[in-house]
């Protein structure tokens, strides 16, 4: 099983960074794993974010924020869940079914005795 990152959402802050209390670094971004299988992909209900500061070059974690970068988060975050939860079926999905459905007949054809 195939597992591949999706970015949802990216976007600078001008917020102080906790850390150096630098206003230009700061970048939030969210992502969204996608689980990829011979019959079908599925992202993950989960969303992760990550906030990073260009200038002092450190992740900055949810134990230091303030709040004016939680309120720019849950803004941003409204944002990112725009993403809907979808099962996509592939080609190989369709062909077992219709493989599946002729067994079935054949064995019933079979089965059931002439009139």
């Amino acid at each position: 099983m195939k597992s591949k990152t999706n970015t949802l959402h990216t976007a600078r802050l001008k917020n102080n960074c906790p850390t150096c209390f630098g206003t230009d670094g700061l970048e939030i971004t969210f992502t969204q794993n996608e689980k990829e299988t011979p019959l079908f992909k599925k992202p993950d209900a989960t969303i992760e974010h990550t906030l990073y500061c260009h200038t002092c070059k450190n992740s900055i974690y949810p134990v230091n924020w303030t709040e004016d970068i939680e309120r720019v988060f849950d803004y941003n975050k409204k944002i990112a869940e725009t993403n809907k939860q979808y099962l996509k079926v592939k080609p190989l999905f369709y062909i077992l079914v219709v493989v599946a459905i002729v067994l079935v007949a054949a064995v019933v054809y079979v089965l059931i005795p002439k009139i």
